[in-house]
């Protein structure tokens, strides 16, 4: 029986912090969160699959339209599919460098390095791909839609790089497109699931340099009234 199924309980209970106390814990993960930055050149050293098992029900903890849960990640440490998913992104890749993407986005790509050679698909020791489940299934076979699905995987993503962040590790967010080639590299159902993105995870290459940008300040993204 799912959770949403059982009634109600009582909320578990929350530490009772003094205004002091929540401006420092708030502050601390400010400045914790400052230092992740996207990477594109991982090490081989070898992550734990403990670590990413937490990490994702750390993610699963994610709110939900209607607790509908509309995610699946499928982690991936094989080198054969990471391999395979390789070279499935970079056909996609060239495409979109070559002949998809509109010049503007191109300019706005260029200063960050990117192109279509992606070799932390394989480099990396982690792949996570997250699916966003536009429906599921019931025991009958027949659909049940899911509703709030961006904004509840994308909340979902979020928790699931803060938590890598905070285990020390690194995370590139890839988005090739399209990504139809996950479903089938990955056996996941085309009628259900569409791939959301690839997380890359992994500890960053030794000496690894990340362009110098500037994040925005607080009056730039919040109004207060």
């Amino acid at each position: 029986m799912n959770e949403r199924d059982t009634g109600h309980v009582l909320l578990p209970p929350l530490p009772q912090l003094s205004d002091e106390d929540m401006v420092s814990r708030a502050v601390a993960a400010d400045r914790k969160l400052q230092t992740r930055r996207t990477v594109r050149e991982f090490a081989s050293t070898p992550v734990p699959r403990a670590v990413i098992e937490a990490a994702i029900c750390a993610a699963g903890s994610a709110p939900s339209g209607a607790n509908q849960q509309p995610w699946h990640f499928v982690a991936v440490s094989d080198p054969a599919l990471k391999s395979r998913i390789r070279i499935a992104a970079e056909a996609e890749e060239r495409e979109f460098y070559g002949h998809r993407a509109p010049e503007e986005w191109l300019t706005a790509l260029r200063p960050l390095g990117t192109d279509a050679d992606k070799p932390f698909l394989e480099s990396a020791p982690w792949l996570i791909a997250v699916f966003l489940q536009r429906f599921s299934r019931r025991a009958d076979g027949s659909k049940v839609k899911h509703y709030y699905t961006d904004e509840s995987v994308g909340i979902a993503v979020g928790l699931l790089i803060a938590t890598l962040h905070e285990c020390g590790l690194a995370t590139l967010t890839h988005t090739p497109s399209p990504m139809g080639f996950l479903n089938e590299i990955l056996a996941r159902p085309k009628d259900l699931e569409r791939p959301y993105l690839l997380l890359v995870v992994g500890h960053p290459a030794s000496g690894v340099t990340v362009p110098n940008i500037r994040r925005k300040a607080l009056p730039e993204i919040a109004t207060f009234i």
